[in-house]
């Protein structure tokens, strides 16, 4: 009995003796200056692996914690499952169950007011679009008709292409009255307070333009 307690207490003083050592070894190494960046890169590494394990045992307390709300959520539904088998298989026998009329009679009944309400509905008329007169081109037969001491002045072409030109600028101007004020930006619609400014009793009845 003895013997075995000295043993126990020589093991001791040994596992103590070896530990100075090793920590003696240790400050001797961390004082070379080869081996200083070695054991602060190592010191270096150390902490960051602190810090990941720190994360990790973060991660797991929560995937714990959603494990946990999952199988509460569980039990849950299998307690709405059963409480929903429990009612279809005991539905009280005197509950009136539903006929065919019960389900296709409103169904009738809107189908019959749609057809009765549909007929009333009146249908908004379409405006028509208001026509702008164009003055027509000059045919090839009125252009000859032209005297000669006046051809040499305009071309065919040229005039058509005048016409053409006015009669874009009567278009313009005319859409631009026609047009609802709500739709008009504010440039649009300073030509067309222009436009009424503009407007006499002579040029009421006809289409015009002005310079």
């Amino acid at each position: 009995m003895v013997s075995s307690d000295l043993e126990d207490l020589c093991f001791h003083i040994n596992m103590k003796i070896s530990t100075i050592k090793k920590t003696l070894q240790l400050r001797n190494i961390g004082q070379e200056p080869s081996l200083k960046s070695m054991l602060c890169k190592i010191g270096h590494e150390m902490v960051l692996l602190h810090d990941l394990l720190n994360k990790m045992e973060t991660e797991v307390q929560q995937q714990e914690k959603l494990k946990d709300l999952l199988k509460e959520l569980q039990k849950s539904a299998e307690r709405d499952q059963n409480e929903a088998q429990h009612l279809r298989e005991n539905i009280p026998a005197h509950l009136p169950k539903p006929t065919q009329s019960c389900i296709t009679g409103p169904t009738v009944k809107c189908e019959e007011q749609t057809k009765v309400v549909e007929p009333e509905r009146a249908k908004k008329p379409t405006k028509e679009p208001r026509l702008i007169k164009e003055a027509p081109l000059i045919t090839a037969e009125e252009f000859e008709s032209v005297p000669a001491y006046m051809k040499g002045r305009l071309t065919y072409d040229q005039i058509n292409a005048v016409v053409q030109e006015v009669n874009k600028a009567v278009v313009g101007k005319y859409k631009i009255l026609h047009q609802p004020l709500k739709s008009m930006n504010a440039a649009v619609r300073n030509l067309y307070h222009r436009f009424l400014e503009e407007e006499t009793k002579d040029t009421k009845e006809c289409k015009n333009i002005l310079p």
